[in-house]
């Protein structure tokens, strides 16, 4: 197995433009690199660095509404998070991840990438709940997704959006989150494919649209 950075395929050229190609192809060296030899990313992934992961990440972007503040939950080596923050610099980006070692990989990414509208976190969903709202949070390989709404929703203002990246099993999930859904008072929860002619297959995310939890709206009318 190469430990060779591969060369980006032609489609990278479309999904990284501008600034965004210098900071992906960074990305990747770092990822291949200390990346691998901190046990971030498996050396077998290295192959497949750019469809799987880097430009299966990037079209997650084409679901997250411009301006935002994200939090990335359970960053891991910076994805969903950090890509996104490469390929959309209008959103400000939190890196939440609990690891030491995470943590410090991925603020040595920020300071070479030179990336401005990211910060890095270390704790968990359930330490920054009540402390910190964001409109958006995404997740790639954290949680089942009836566990990650438990972690995601009360990091979201009302309104606010869980993307979460999902593979084939992404409409299974779905439907035995249904009694969470209803529990939480979610407004709307759906699949989205995301990235058709970018990535093969295309991106399946699960989203779901906060709405006010029933308990908090029994509080409200109390008052």
């Amino acid at each position: 197995m190469s430990d060779e950075l591969p060369a980006p395929p032609d489609i990278a050229r479309d999904v990284f433009t501008g600034e965004a190609w210098d900071r992906a192809n960074a990305f990747a060296e770092l990822l291949v690199g200390p990346g691998v030899v901190r046990g971030l990313l498996g050396p077998r992934e290295v192959p497949r660095i750019w469809d799987r992961h880097l430009l299966n990440c990037a079209v997650v972007a084409e679901a997250v509404p411009p301006d935002v503040r994200l939090v990335d939950i359970g960053s891991g080596a910076g994805l969903p998070g950090l890509v996104l923050a490469i390929v959309r610099q209008d959103i400000t980006v939190t890196l939440l991840e609990p690891l030491l070692r995470r943590t410090v990989f991925l603020e040595e990414c920020v300071e070479a990438l030179k990336l401005d509208n990211v910060e890095v976190l270390r704790g968990r969903a359930e330490e920054l709940a009540g402390k910190r709202e964001f409109d958006v949070a995404s997740a790639r390989a954290v949680a089942p997704l009836d566990r990650l709404l438990k972690w995601a929703m009360p990091l979201l203002r009302e309104g606010g959006e869980l993307i979460a990246m999902k593979g084939e099993r992404a409409a299974e999930e779905l439907a035995e989150a249904e009694p969470q859904l209803r529990a939480i008072g979610a407004r709307s929860a759906e699949l989205v494919t995301v990235g058709r002619g970018k990535v093969e297959p295309p991106a399946t995310l699960v989203r779901v649209v906060a709405g006010r939890a029933p308990e908090r709206a029994r509080r409200r009318r109390g008052r």
